[in-house]
C-alpha cells in the first residue's frame, strides 16, 4: 500500500513540475528581460527605444506600434504571424534573424528553451496579456 501511495505521489510531483516548467518562471524571465530592456519598454504608454514598446504585444497585430518604424521584413512577416503567441515568439526568440530574415533586431537569440519559456512567461505578465 505504501509503495502505491509513494508512486502516486511521485507521479503527481513529476506532473506538477512539468506543468510549472511549461508555464515558465516569471522571476527568471524578468532577469532575462534585462538584456532586452536596452531596446524595449514594457509599460503601457511608455515610449519606444531602439525597439518598439511591448505593452499589449499578445493582443495586437505584430508590427503595429504606430510610432515605430519596423523593417520591411518584419512588416511582411507580421501578416503571417498575426499576433504573438507562445509558439511564434519562441521561434522568433530562438534566432530572430532566421525567423524574420532581414529584421533590424540585432539580438542573436536565446539558445536555451528554458530561457525562452521563462522570458515569455514574464512578457505575458508584464505586458498585460490576459
Amino acid at each position: 500500500m505504501k509503495r502505491i501511495s509513494m508512486a502516486i505521489l511521485a507521479a503527481a510531483a513529476m506532473a506538477a513540475s512539468t506543468a510549472a516548467h511549461a508555464e515558465g518562471d516569471v522571476a527568471k524571465g524578468e532577469k532575462i528581460f534585462k538584456r532586452c530592456a536596452m531596446c524595449h519598454t514594457l509599460e503601457e504608454g511608455a515610449g519606444n527605444r531602439i525597439g518598439p514598446n511591448l505593452w499589449g504585444m499578445f493582443s495586437r497585430p505584430v508590427a503595429s506600434v504606430e510610432d515605430f518604424r519596423y523593417s520591411q521584413a518584419m512588416q511582411e512577416k507580421a501578416g503571417e504571424i498575426g499576433t504573438w503567441d507562445e509558439e511564434s515568439l519562441d521561434a522568433y526568440l530562438t534566432r530572430p534573424r532566421d525567423y524574420v530574415p532581414g529584421t533590424n533586431m540585432a539580438f542573436a537569440g536565446l539558445r536555451k528553451e528554458s530561457d525562452r519559456t521563462n522570458l515569455i512567461a514574464y512578457l505575458k505578465e508584464a505586458t498585460g496579456a490576459e
